[in-house]
C-alpha cells in the first residue's frame, strides 16, 4: 500500500462522527470549541495567522472579530502559513506539475491537490494522515448511499468507502492532473484493494464516443461526476448510445438544479444524491434522505457574509462565505473566503439532524452547444472541461470564454501585446482539437486581450457564458 493512511485516526474519526451525527447542537457546539482552540494554538505559530490573531483567545461565536484570509495572500505567504517547515511552495508545485504522481504520497507523509485558477492563480492544499482520516470518515458515515444487503449505518458512498465495496463505482472528472476528486479516489483505491477491482475513474475530457463505450464497458453500479456532466450522460443515454443502470447518481463541485435533477432520475432510472465541496475541504455538506444539505459543522465552520464580509442572518443569501476547517493543522484555514453564495436555512430538518441545512448557488455556468459532426444533431462542451483545457493544457488561468454563433467561442483576457497573442494562440489550438475530439464540426475561436474577466456576485469569475 502506497498511500497516506492511519487505521487508528480513521477508527476514531469514524466513533466521532456517529456520535456527532445524533447530537445535539450543544454538543456540537462543544466539539467546535474544543477543535477551534487547538487549531488556534497551531495558527499562531505561523505569522500570516499571528498578526491576525494576536494574544487574545476567540471562541468560535468570536471569529468575526479576526479579518479574513483569501487565496490569493495564503499562496503568496505559502512558507509563512504552513506549520510545517518542510512544506516548500517551489517543491510542491514541481511535484503536482507530474501527472503520473498524482495520489502518490508527499514526503511519504502528506495528500497533495490543486484547486482551479478562479481567482487568477491555483491553490496548493496539503493534508496529513488525521485530516485525510476526517474527511473519509465524514464520506463514509454521512454521504452514504442506500443500504444493499443490509450494510445499514456504514453503507458509505462507494466511491469514498474505506470499509470494504460492493459497488462498481465509475468517477467520470478531469483526471490527468492532481485534482482533489480524482487524487482522494485514487488514494482509496490504493488503500482497498478490493475498491480498487470494482472502481474506476474516467476522464470528462476524452470525446463522449469513447468516455460512452468506456462506461458501457464497466458498468458501474454508481455514477459519480458534475451535474453538467450528468445531464450531459443522461442525453446520450436517452439517445440509446450510453447503456448503463446505475443504481445512485452522485454529483458534486456545481449547482444541481431541480430540473437538472429530476431529468437524470428520469433517464437514468435511479437515485440522485448531491454533495457539496471543496478542494480546501472536501465534505463540506451532505445530502440527507429528505434532499437538505447539512454543514458537517462538528469540522467545519461556513460563515455567510455580504459584500463587505459581514456575517448575515438566516434566510439571506450571502455574497460570500468563510471557511474555518477545523481537522488541518498543516495548512490552517480560518475565515477563509470561498467566493460560494449559499443561504442558512435556520430550520431543522425533518431527517431528525441537529446540523444546519444551507442551499448552495455556487457556480451556475452555461453547457455550450455547438454543431456535431452527426448531420442534425449538437455536441455539448461542458464548462468544467473547456475551463480544465484551457487552464490545463494552456497554463491560463483568468479568462472568460463566450460563445457567440453556432461556431464560435470569443476568449477573453486580461493579457495585452505579445503575451496575449501567444496565450490566445495555444488556447485556439488546444480547444479547437479539444471540440473535434468531442466529434464537433470544427470551431472558431476569436481573442479579445485587455479584457477585464467579468465576476458575478460571488466574487467567483464568470468562466463560461452564452
Amino acid at each position: 500500500m502506497n498511500a497516506v493512511f492511519d487505521a487508528l485516526s480513521l477508527q476514531a474519526a469514524m466513533l466521532d462522527v456517529v456520535a456527532a451525527s445524533h447530537a445535539t447542537p450543544r454538543l456540537i457546539g462543544e466539539r467546535q470549541q474544543q477543535r477551534l482552540v487547538r487549531l488556534l494554538e497551531a495558527a499562531r505559530a505561523v505569522p500570516v495567522y499571528r498578526e491576525r490573531l494576536g494574544n487574545g483567545r476567540l471562541r468560535s461565536s468570536d471569529l468575526s472579530r479576526m479579518a479574513p484570509v483569501a487565496k490569493r495572500e495564503l499562496m503568496d505567504r505559502f512558507d509563512e502559513w504552513v506549520t510545517q517547515p518542510e512544506l516548500k511552495l517551489d517543491e510542491l508545485r514541481d511535484f503536482v506539475s507530474d501527472p503520473a504522481r498524482a495520489a502518490e504520497p508527499y514526503l511519504d507523509r502528506y495528500v497533495v491537490w490543486e484547486s482551479s485558477g478562479t481567482s487568477g492563480q491555483p491553490g496548493i492544499f496539503v493534508q496529513d494522515a488525521h485530516a485525510m482520516a476526517v474527511y473519509d470518515a465524514l464520506e463514509a458515515v454521512r454521504h452514504r448511499l442506500p443500504a444493499r444487503g443490509g450494510r445499514g449505518l456504514f453503507a458509505a458512498f462507494a466511491a469514498f468507502d474505506v470499509m470494504g465495496a460492493s459497488d462498481r463505482t465509475a468517477l467520470v472528472t478531469a483526471t490527468g492532473g492532481h485534482f482533489a476528486s480524482v487524487v482522494s479516489f485514487e488514494r482509496l483505491r490504493r488503500i482497498n484493494p478490493w475498491l480498487g477491482a470494482a472502481s474506476r475513474s474516467f476522464s470528462l475530457l476524452q470525446p463522449v464516443d469513447e468516455l460512452v463505450a468506456a462506461l458501457n464497458d464497466f458498468q458501474p453500479s454508481v455514477l459519480a461526476t458534475y451535474p453538467t456532466a450528468a445531464a450531459l450522460l443522461a442525453d446520450e443515454a436517452e439517445a440509446g448510445r450510453l447503456r448503463i443502470s446505475p443504481r445512485c447518481v452522485v454529483t458534486g463541485g456545481e449547482t444541481l438544479g431541480k430540473a437538472v435533477r429530476q431529468r437524470i432520475a428520469q433517464v437514468a432510472g435511479c437515485q440522485v444524491r448531491n454533495s457539496y465541496g471543496a478542494s480546501e475541504f472536501l465534505p463540506l455538506a451532505w445530502e440527507c434522505a429528505h434532499g437538505h444539505l447539512h454543514v458537517n459543522e462538528d469540522w467545519a465552520l461556513l460563515e455567510p457574509v455580504d459584500e463587505k464580509l459581514r456575517p448575515l442572518p438566516a434566510g439571506v443569501r450571502s455574497h460570500s462565505v468563510l471557511l474555518t476547517n477545523l481537522a488541518n493543522l498543516v495548512q490552517p484555514l480560518i475565515r477563509y473566503d470561498l467566493g460560494d453564495q449559499v443561504t442558512f436555512t435556520g430550520q431543522r430538518c425533518a431527517c431528525g439532524s441537529a446540523l444546519p441545512v444551507i442551499e448552495v448557488e455556487g457556480r451556475s455556468d452555461d453547457v455550450m452547444q455547438v454543431p456535431s459532426q452527426r448531420k442534425g444533431q449538437k455536441v455539448s462542451l461542458l464548462p468544467l472541461a473547456l475551463c480544465t483545457v484551457v487552464e490545463e493544457e494552456c497554463g491560463l488561468f483568468d479568462f472568460q470564454l463566450q460563445q457567440q454563433g453556432p461556431s464560435t467561442l470569443v476568449l477573453r483576457i486580461p493579457l495585452r501585446g505579445e503575451a496575449a497573442e501567444a496565450a490566445i494562440g495555444r488556447c485556439r489550438d488546444a480547444l479547437q482539437h479539444f471540440a473535434l475530439l468531442q466529434g464537433a464540426e470544427p470551431i472558431r475561436v476569436l481573442g479579445e486581450p485587455g479584457c477585464d474577466v467579468p465576476r458575478g456576485r460571488s466574487g467567483k469569475a464568470c468562466r463560461v457564458a452564452l
